[in-house]
């Protein structure tokens, strides 16, 4: 739901919340700064629509597409669509289980079709009544491949704070690293990528609102790292 905030956050709440941010920035900062020559980048383009349908108050179903332009977004590198079907447990809580097809364009011959099957396990870890908002997914994932053998298994936790700025607007950040939990042709074990996120909320209508910000994903790999400076568009939608 989208809501609109006239508050008052307290002082005590207020310092945590920096202390969080910093915390985010100061990890991210250590994880990811090397000499320039160690690393690959590249600039993206990634835009995604989000729909929730509320199908009862406890049962909801979640599609989403997202196009995502690589290669200094010169071409769609990426299409990804997902599904799930959700279960809130309490106001706090939900859970679910879905599905996902994505197309991966890599510079090359080699295009990979991905079929994904995940659950995920949804927290919200704090409210206030000033707007501010922190909460978790975790998310499983089995990952097949038809050009590939054998599943690869990834585990994903992904934590985000909205934080009011104006009567309209939060701020968003986010932080989600991924674990490769086997080793297969895909995947290599271990921590693979780390995104981290921040951009602003933006209502367009009631249960409609956009969030451009700046995302960086940061690619481990055996040789050298890559860093993606991706501009970030998500259209958010609730039924």
């Amino acid at each position: 739901m989208l809501a609109r905030h006239r508050y008052a956050t307290p002082p005590q709440i207020s310092r945590d919340l920096m202390r969080f941010i910093a915390a985010i920035v100061a990890l991210s900062a250590a994880a990811f700064t090397t000499p320039a020559t160690a690393q690959e980048e590249d600039f993206n383009i990634w835009l995604g629509q989000f729909a929730t349908i509320n199908a009862t108050d406890d049962v909801y179903v979640r599609v989403e597409a997202q196009e995502r332009f690589t290669n200094d977004a010169d071409r769609l590198g990426q299409l990804l669509l997902r599904s799930l079907v959700g279960y809130r447990i309490n106001k706090d809580v939900n859970i679910g289980a879905g599905y996902a097809y994505i197309l991966t364009d890599q510079v090359g011959p080699d295009r990979l079709n991905e079929h994904r099957f995940y659950q995920e396990l949804n927290v919200r870890l704090l409210s206030t009544e000033g707007g501010v908002t922190l909460d978790s997914r975790t998310r499983l994932e089995q990952r097949t491949f038809e050009e590939r053998e054998n599943t690869s298994w990834r585990l994903r936790n992904f934590v985000q704070l909205r934080v009011p700025i104006s009567d309209n607007n939060k701020l968003v950040a986010y932080t989600e690293p991924f674990f490769d939990l086997n080793e297969t042709g895909i995947q290599r074990g271990g921590l693979s990528i780390w995104r981290n996120f921040v951009g602003v909320s933006i209502p367009l209508a009631k249960n409609i609102e956009v969030v451009p910000g700046y995302l960086n994903q940061h690619v481990f790999r055996d040789g050298q790292d890559r860093s993606d400076h991706t501009a970030n568009v998500n259209l958010f939608m609730t039924f």
